[in-house]
């Protein structure tokens, strides 16, 4: 014979197969919000692309261009001021601007 259970929650009878058995905790009660948790605000990415793009373009000065002749090496073109100053202050800058992407707080009037 299969003995049927009943579980009284909160005064009110139900049949544990159909009704969830609740537990009442005292103490803390989150409360659950719509909205989901970021990091960053808009802000934020838009200064974090402008980096990726900064850097980006250093990277592509810095591998400067075709060489007109492979087989020669050409002292100008490998140490020229564009390759060894200018690229890697663009890649410099570029992640400065990750830094302060990273650190830059929200706005007050943006939630």
């Amino acid at each position: 014979m299969i003995e049927k259970k009943t579980t009284v929650v909160s005064g009110v009878s139900a049949t544990p197969s159909i009704k969830a058995k609740t537990t009442v905790t005292s103490g803390f009660n989150p409360v659950q919000t719509s909205d989901p948790i970021r990091f960053f605000q808009k802000d934020n990415y838009v200064w974090m692309l402008a980096g990726l793009v900064v850097i980006a373009i250093g990277m592509f000065v810095m591998s400067g261009g075709k060489s007109s002749n492979p087989g020669v090496f050409d002292q100008k073109e490998v140490y020229s001021s564009t390759r060894i100053t200018i690229a890697p202050l663009l890649i410099l800058i570029g992640l400065g601007l990750e830094v302060f992407a990273i650190f830059k707080k929200p706005r007050a009037n943006q939630h």
